[in-house]
């Protein structure tokens, strides 16, 4: 198997976080145990191989895992993200999956909204983690999309009339999936093939979900969560295909409604003299 040579963030992840707390060097090494000597080795990069307990003592000082100390470079994450980091919340633990979310931000910091194509959604799930693909897709700045993290995803099928196929759906991530309401919309990367689904998701106690469409001819279906990797809630979808004057979904809705009025009609008692 060919090597893939993964870039590590750790010194530089280190001076920041140091930096960010208002720390000096000396202050930082002798809070941390270390030398200062030491400490500024660590950071200039020139200490390559630190030993465990080192990875250790930075990961509790600083309460952000190991695993993003080296993968993820903290100095492009939105504030809102440090935060969370800062306070222990870079791994969230639902259903058994650990999860640390990629964003990208403007030089502004504030994050971008970054669209999936079709042609990247095939290498999501591979990748939804590396801040250097999250980075390669496209982005915008919607200033009506406040108070969250969103990404927005294409869709393809009619599993979701009458949402149209081709339509773009935008969804806000979601951290706490056991918080979802039954049947609440929303876009599901799973592992393996068919990594992205737009679907209605209920949070069963066994620790499964339960995917759900909104064209009937296509039957529920439970996925384990240990399957899932990201969940984002439906908030809004843009589509090119201009709705035609009645659909056949909305003309068999208003036949069963003009048939319950006939059928009340029928039963209602006769007036009283």
């Amino acid at each position: 198997m060919k090597s893939v040579n993964q870039k590590i963030f750790f010194a530089s992840n280190i001076k920041f976080l140091r930096t960010r707390q208002g720390l000096s060097q000396e202050t930082a090494a002798e809070k941390l145990g270390l030398t200062r000597a030491k400490l500024a080795s660590i950071e200039a990069g020139n200490t390559k191989a630190p030993q465990p307990e080192d990875y250790l003592n930075f990961s509790n000082f600083f309460s952000v895992s190991i695993d993003t100390l080296l993968k993820v470079n903290l100095p492009l994450l939105g504030e809102l993200k440090l935060r969370e980091l800062e306070s222990g919340n870079d791994v969230f633990i639902k259903g058994g999956n650990l999860r640390i979310l990629a964003i990208s931000v403007d030089k502004s910091n504030n994050e971008h909204v970054e669209y999936v194509p079709i042609k990247a959604k095939a290498g999501y799930a591979a990748s939804y983690a590396d801040p250097e693909f999250i980075a390669s897709l496209p982005k915008y700045s919607l200033p009506h999309l406040q108070g969250g993290t969103f990404r927005i995803f294409p869709i393809v099928g009619d599993s979701m009339l009458p949402i149209p196929d081709g339509s773009d759906i935008t969804g806000s991530y979601v951290e706490d999936w056991t918080a979802l309401s039954a049947g609440t919309p929303c876009i599901v990367i799973l592992k393996g093939q068919q990594d992205v689904v737009f679907k209605l998701v209920t949070w069963l106690p066994e620790g499964q979900f339960l995917l759900s469409s909104l064209n009937s001819t296509y039957s529920p279906y439970t996925v384990p969560a240990e399957e899932v990797l990201e969940i984002w809630k439906f908030h809004a979808y843009s589509t090119r295909v201009f709705p035609d004057e009645q659909s056949d979904l909305s003309m068999v809705m208003a036949a069963i409604k003009d048939l319950e009025r006939h059928v009340t009609t029928c039963i209602s008692p006769p007036p009283q003299d």
